[in-house]
């Protein structure tokens, strides 16, 4: 799991980065742009999901039946606050549009997302002692 959670924090900078170097408007022009934005979005969110389900499994902390529900049970558990949870579980739900609804994402939602990238970065300090 160690790994996951150095490949989150490799995504969360090179999402960083993009923050920097480009602005909305280059973004919305760029379909490799956009692109790398949306699976770096992505990939933090499931390597966020991906670890939270690992730790609910190793803890035997419950049996969720969804990736927002390992949140949940994180922080039941005592890993995680609940408003770290919550604003994981939007995320979540960014996932699952980013799955299934691909192209009904506009580019300015996911870009207001670079803004909360602090919220991987408290996961990964809130998780890092238990992995």
């Amino acid at each position: 799991m160690q790994e996951h959670l150095y490949r989150l924090e490799d995504a969360l900078a090179e999402l960083k980065r993009l923050r920097a170097q480009y602005t909305l408007e280059e973004l919305q022009r760029d379909r490799l742009l956009e692109w790398a934005l949306r699976y770096g979005l992505f990939e933090c969110i499931q390597i966020t999901v991906d670890i939270s389900c690992h730790l609910v499994s190793r803890y035997n902390l419950g049996t969720p039946s969804t990736y927002s529900e390992c949140i949940t049970l994180l922080v039941r558990g005592g890993y995680l606050t609940e408003e770290l949870a919550q604003k994981l579980q939007k995320m979540v739900g960014l996932r699952n549009l980013l799955v299934h609804e691909y192209v009904t994402i506009e580019v300015e939602r996911l870009y207001r997302f670079l803004d909360q990238l602090d919220d991987f970065e408290h996961f990964t300090t809130s998780v890092r002692p238990y992995l």
